[in-house]
Parts: structure tokens; sequence; C-alpha cells
């Protein structure tokens, strides 16, 4: 799970590219699901509410710019 701190912190850009990863691992965490080879499945909601705070900060930014 990500600190809010360290998201803050980080350039528009840096989070935007974080957001793509975790979107990736999203995508991929689904897909292990459906094959039913999951091991971690708390996963899928760290990575869910990682990409929710992300999202949040990056309007936040351009809000404020």
């Amino acid at each position: 799970m990500t600190k809010i701190a360290d998201l803050r912190a980080q350039t528009p850009d840096q989070l935007s590219d974080e957001l793509l990863k975790l979107k990736k691992e999203q995508f991929n965490l689904r897909f292990q699901a459906a094959t039913g080879q999951m091991e971690k499945t708390h996963r899928v909601s760290e990575v869910r509410k990682d990409i929710a705070r992300i999202s949040t900060l990056l309007r936040e930014k351009r809000v404020n710019a």
C-alpha cells in the first residue's frame, strides 16, 4: 500500500506512470482471479484503493495548477 505523503511529493508525470503501472497490475490480478491462479487475494483491494488515491491526487494537482 502506498502512503499518501509519498504520493503528494511526486510530480504529475510520476503519478501518471504509477497509475499506469497499477492499472496493469489490476488487469493481471483480474486475469489471475478468472483463471483460479490468484494467491494474494488482498492485493486486489489494495491496488484498487491505490488507483483511487493517485487519481484523486492527480485531479487535485490539475485543479490547483
